[in-house]
């Protein structure tokens, strides 16, 4: 018989601090209560920095689209957007109609067409 502190289990470590599980439930996987919280805050946190990322860049072009869409400007090339901060590859919704590619950025729609963005425009919203 197995005393309580002794470590077996087949090898079985700790998720988070890598020591070896002792005595307690074959399926464990943290040794501890404390290793067990620090190994999925950081897990949440990786996918709460992925989030803040991606809402941040679609921030910033909405902003760009918006201050460019109240210009008297029809249209503007990808290049200089992408000079002043825009990312083209964040948008919250794509449609391709025959040789148009048409975004949204949230309530902003707008078309890329050959290198240059054009009809920037902004839905009705309800």
């Amino acid at each position: 018989m197995k005393k309580y502190n002794e470590t077996s289990q087949d090898g079985h470590v700790c998720l988070e601090c890598g020591d070896e599980l002792g005595y307690g439930r074959a399926d464990r996987k943290f040794c501890s209560d404390a290793c067990r919280n620090r190994f999925h805050n950081r897990h949440v946190q990786s996918s709460r920095q992925f989030k803040q990322k991606v809402n941040l860049a679609l921030d910033r072009n909405y902003d760009i689209l918006d201050s460019i869409r109240k210009t008297s400007l029809k249209s503007i090339e990808v290049a200089d957007l992408e000079n002043m901060g825009f990312r083209k590859d964040y948008f919250t919704s794509y449609v391709k109609r025959s040789t148009k590619e048409l975004y949204m950025c949230y309530d902003i729609k707008y078309a890329i067409f050959h290198g240059r963005v054009t009809s920037i425009s902004k839905m009705e919203t309800f």
